[in-house]
């Protein structure tokens, strides 16, 4: 047998040792049993905070309460109709005059929007005469302040366009009240014009009172010659003994 050769012990436990440290192993004795094969236990994650709810509607401002401030609103900027991108056209005459009349939308003749323009407005003239009026001696409001491209006033505005001119109706105080067309009479008394009650009927608004008479609108009637003699009767309960 050969003679084995003299080792290092000293070397040889360094080199292990460094062995060890570079395997990542730290230290040699832990303090607590531990089974090193357990997968290690979730990290507890924050609680998510909560998702909010749908964001409550803000309550729309109320509409001014004097006559001045009402129209610089009302045909301005913040007019719904302003979203529509067609010219507003503001109500024409005398606010302070006992006849208001209320037509739907303005008229497009071909040149700018206007209230009762053409053909229309040229019978209307004829039916303010007949009851010794002009355009000068009454109210003239629009409905709706701008004309969109389909000719009518559109159906989700009208509930909003209701309360705009019944609440326009009440700072102005008309005694009396005609009202051209279906979607007038709709917004004001609630009906058609032509299922409307025989009559004048009574508009109760806070302070006062307005006898309303609602009729076709002049254009229809432009088409409809048969019904100007129903519109000429309604009319006649306005000059019927009494001063406008």
């Amino acid at each position: 047998m050969g003679i084995e050769g003299v080792m290092d012990w000293r070397a040889e436990a360094a080199s292990a040792l460094n062995w060890w440290r570079d395997a990542g192993v730290d230290v040699l004795v832990d303090d607590d049993a531990r089974d090193w094969t357990a997968r290690p236990a979730p990290t507890a994650q924050p609680d998510a905070p909560p998702r909010p709810g749908p964001k409550e509607p803000e309550p729309e401002a109320p509409l001014p309460a004097t006559i001045e401030a009402f129209l610089d609103w009302r045909y301005g900027a913040g007019a719904p109709e302003a979203a529509m991108g067609e010219p507003l056209v503001a109500a024409e005459g005398d606010v302070a005059a006992p006849l208001m009349i209320v037509t739907d939308l303005p008229e497009f003749d071909g040149g700018t929007p206007a209230l009762l323009d053409g053909a229309a407005g040229k019978l209307f003239d004829r039916i303010l005469a007949a009851i010794g009026q002009s355009r000068e001696s009454v109210y003239l409001v629009p409905l709706c302040a701008a004309r969109p491209i389909t000719g009518q006033v559109p159906r989700e505005l009208e509930e909003k366009l209701g309360e705009i001119l019944r609440h326009h109706i009440a700072l102005a105080a008309p005694t009396h009240l005609v009202l051209l067309g279906q979607a007038t009479s709709r917004a004001v008394l609630g009906t058609d014009a032509d299922k409307k009650p025989e009559g004048l009927t009574p508009f109760n608004y806070s302070g006062g009172q307005s006898a309303v008479v609602a009729i076709r609108h002049p254009r229809f009637l432009l088409n409809k010659s048969a019904a100007k003699a129903d519109a000429w009767k309604d009319l006649q309960l306005l000059i019927g003994g009494q001063s406008l």
